[in-house]
Formats: C-alpha cells, sequence, structure tokens
C-alpha cells in the first residue's frame, strides 16, 4: 500500500473517545461510530468502564493553558460528521461562543489514548472535548454552581450523549468542583485566538479557593422549543402539560428585533432528572429538546 493510501486508511479510522467515573462513555468506540482519531491496535481500551487515578493530583503544580493562536487541526474538523445517528457542525471560530449547559469529564479509561486531533489525550493537563468547537481553540470554563473557573483547550470530540456541552479532564474537572460529582453547569465562553491577550488571564494555577465565592443557585431547564408565533409556543406548552412531566412554563425572551417564546419543563433537581425527563419530551414530536440555565 502506498503511504497516500496507508495515511488515508488511518484517517478514516478515526473515533472521538470520552467517559465519566465508572460510568457509561461519553464518546463513541465501536468501528461504525469513529469520526476523529486511530485506532490503537490490540483492542481501543483496556478498561470497561472509566474511573479515577489512587492518587488525586496537587492541580498547585499544574498550570492552566496560555491561549494562543494555532492554526485548525488536519484531524477532528470535518463537518457536518455523524455519531450515534446524530449529526453536528464545527463551527468556524470559538470567537463569540458563549453557552450554558452540563459539563461531564473522562479520566483513567481514556488516558495515553488517541485524541480526536491525533494528539494524547492527558487526564492531567487542562483539556476538553466539544461536539462543535473547533479543534483546538481555548474557551473559559465557569462552574456556575460555585464560581470556580479554568481556561483549557479543546482537542478532542464528545461527549456524545444528551444534554452535555462538554467534557473536561479529570485535573480540570478538579478544578472546577466537576470531580466527583460527575456533572455540573457551567458557562463555556470561547477566546478569541486572534486576540487572546484581551481574554481574561487565567487563574493562578491551584488557586481554588477553601471557600468557593457564593453565587446564585443556577436552576435547570429542559427547553422543548423557541416559537416566534406566541399562540404556537401555548400549543406546544399544552402537549406538555398534558404529558404530565412537570412545571411548564413559556418564557418571553428578546432575540434581536423580536420576542421568542421559550416552552420549557423545570426548575428540575438535578443532571439525573433531566437524563431522565429528555427522552419523554423527545417522544412527543415537539423537536429539539435542551439545557437551559438561569442564574
Amino acid at each position: 500500500m502506498s503511504r497516500g493510501l496507508a495515511r488515508a486508511a488511518v484517517a478514516v479510522a478515526v473515533l472521538a473517545l470520552g467517559g465519566c467515573f465508572h460510568r457509561q462513555a461519553t464518546r463513541p468506540s465501536s468501528p461504525s461510530e469513529r469520526t476523529s482519531a486511530p485506532q490503537e491496535s490490540g483492542g481501543r481500551y483496556a478498561q470497561a468502564n472509566d474511573s479515577t487515578p489512587t492518587q488525586i493530583p496537587d492541580i498547585s503544580r499544574i498550570p492552566e493553558p496560555v491561549p494562543r493562536d494555532e492554526p485548525r487541526s488536519v484531524y477532528g474538523n470535518k463537518s457536518p460528521y455523524t455519531v450515534l445517528g446524530e449529526t453536528y457542525r464545527v463551527l468556524p471560530s470559538c470567537k463569540g461562543y458563549d453557552e450554558r449547559g452540563l459539563a461531564s469529564w473522562y479520566g483513567n479509561k481514556f488516558h495515553g489514548y488517541t485524541t480526536s486531533d491525533f494528539e494524547k489525550y492527558d487526564m492531567y493537563a487542562y483539556s476538553a472535548a466539544s461536539k462543535v468547537l473547533p479543534i483546538p481553540c481555548y474557551v473559559r470554563v465557569t462552574n456556575l454552581e460555585n464560581g470556580r473557573s479554568a481556561i483549557v483547550r479543546v482537542n478532542d470530540r464528545g461527549p456524545f450523549v444528551a444534554n452535555r456541552i462538554i467534557d473536561l479532564s479529570f485535573v480540570a474537572a478538579i478544578k472546577l468542583g466537576v470531580y466527583p460529582r460527575g456533572t455540573a453547569m457551567v458557562e463555556v465562553r470561547g477566546i478569541d485566538p486572534d486576540h487572546p491577550q484581551r481574554s481574561a488571564e487565567p487563574a493562578r494555577a491551584g488557586a481554588v479557593p477553601v471557600a468557593p465565592r457564593k453565587t446564585p443557585k443556577p436552576l435547570l431547564y429542559l427547553q422543548v422549543g423557541a416559537f416566534a408565533d406566541p399562540a404556537n409556543a401555548e400549543r406546544a406548552a399544552a402537549k406538555v402539560r398534558r404529558a404530565h412531566l412537570g412545571n411548564v412554563q413559556v418564557v418571553d425572551v428578546p432575540s434581536g428585533n423580536r420576542i421568542l417564546h421559550r416552552v420549557r419543563l423545570g426548575p428540575l433537581q438535578d443532571a439525573a432528572e433531566a437524563d431522565a425527563l429528555a427522552p419523554k419530551l423527545r417522544a412527543l414530536g415537539l423537536g429539539e429538546v435542551r439545557v437551559s440555565i438561569d442564574n
């Protein structure tokens, strides 16, 4: 086989990784679901489930990355791409990206294996996986529940489960207080690669406050639609109410020169409740269900 054909064959055998704690992986591993990184020989992973190291690292010795302009990776940026039957489109830039949602993390099972841009996943570095952000890029992730934040470098794809917007490395999860819980409500803001100096400087390594500053408790909802026509919003809300899944709200939100009427369920207790209710909402046929977070 020529070198060019061999390289093409490797590029076809791509895959995205992910997972958390002792729970189901948030990144696919079967051949039909590969999207971005080559498969190592001798089987993909040594562990069936994800896990944590026996010793928790001293994050005061691990610096956060310094944002810089990097060329877009040859690998991991195919757009659109499909995983587990869902199609995703990679954004042209992380500039202006500002999203709230649920974060998860991944650790031992994937440590040392290839990420979506052919790097090696290092759970002791500040990195992350995203379904839509270009690779590589830098974002600031803030835990809305405790106010902790960190800059991470996105170099992987995932998490390919519903209601998650970012998968954090083990160290980033410790810094943000996402570990050992497994999930947390977060805000993810892209750092402009053309002007990284304008972004807030990374917090001093290890500067996890003993008593994190108090923040308003964020409220978690599942949004089942955003409608320009209030009558359509009321019809959707009525359908959800008939399903008796919980409190249904119609919230008016300015969007440009118009008002959108968002139909949402909640507030919910936690991510587990959101995960349980999301399939039931999708079954109503109202369209995409997404996490919505209010302070």
